[in-house]
């Protein structure tokens, strides 16, 4: 079954609706504080996504910096891809999105003209 990987405990956001993507699994504790220590941080991520898969989700919920550094670590252990749940205040649902940092080439030419 898939994952979807939270990036961190939060009390304010419902991620229930998420589920129905995957079993949801957090990576980092609420409030944690990558500035103080972010050796130790990048190593905890990328274990807990030591088995990340094209199946799989991530969750942008926290710290930018947390974002970024698990999107950086999801890619380089996909190939460069990675989907996300984006949140639609207006459908109020999860909207898959997948990121790919290297299509192959016509794979986005289609899209050229709204760049």
């Amino acid at each position: 079954m898939p994952k979807v990987y939270v990036v961190s405990e939060t009390g304010s956001h419902n991620i229930t609706p998420a589920m129905n993507y995957g079993d949801i699994e957090t990576i980092l504790p609420p409030n944690a504080q990558i500035a103080f220590s972010v050796y130790p941080t990048v190593r905890r991520i990328q274990r807990k996504l030591d088995k990340f898969t094209d199946e799989d989700y991530l969750l942008f919920i926290g710290d930018p910096t947390a974002i970024g550094i698990i999107s950086a670590i999801a890619a380089s252990k996909n190939n460069g891809r990675f989907k996300c749940l984006k949140w639609d205040k207006l459908e109020k649902r999860y909207i898959p999105i997948q990121v790919d940092l290297f299509p192959k080439k016509g794979e986005i030419d289609e899209f050229d003209e709204y760049i």
